[in-house]
């Protein structure tokens, strides 16, 4: 699991509460979700993946009391 820090990302995060991973591309939403909230100590509302040129991103929505900016800055993304 690595965050992406494109522009898009960022952008994702200020404004809907959003991290954007690239992932294994095997695994499961489930698992996803649950190692990002063990991982990072946060709850996630929902997970969207995309595959694109053979690679998994995953879109995880967080819950209102963890703010997605927090968990950047503690990754160095911000």
């Amino acid at each position: 699991m690595r965050p992406l820090t494109t522009e898009k990302a960022i952008r994702l995060i200020e404004a809907e509460n959003t991290l954007v991973f690239e992932v294994d591309r095997r695994d499961s939403k489930d698992k996803i979700k649950k190692e990002i909230e063990e991982v990072f100590n946060i709850e996630v509302n929902s997970i969207n993946s995309l595959i694109r040129k053979n690679k998994k991103y995953v879109y995880a929505k967080l819950n209102a009391k963890n703010p997605a900016i927090d968990v950047a800055t503690k990754l160095g993304m911000i």
